[in-house]
């Protein structure tokens, strides 16, 4: 027995954390309360584990940073844009 079902656990925890930071930021537009430099890094860092899962060949890797890529990067988009 293998212990993917950990993975995909810790996966969906990880990822689902970043979604009421996603939306309330899409909601109030207002960045002023977060660090651009931590998400720069932030989303340069999973995309980098993105690329580990896919030479893992980690479905739980793969997904789950692929998703919170696209919520990091968003956030980072809007506080590029909002300030």
């Amino acid at each position: 027995m293998t212990l993917e079902w950990l993975g995909y656990l810790a996966a969906t925890c990880t990822t689902l954390s970043f979604v009421p930071q996603a939306v309330k930021t899409l909601r109030t537009r207002d960045t002023s309360g977060i660090s651009l430099w931590m998400y720069v890094v932030f989303t340069f860092g999973i995309a980098c584990w993105f690329g580990y899962g896919i030479f893992l060949k980690s479905w739980p890797m793969i997904v789950s940073n692929a998703i919170t890529f696209g919520l990091g990067a968003l956030i980072l988009r809007l506080k590029l844009k909002h300030g």
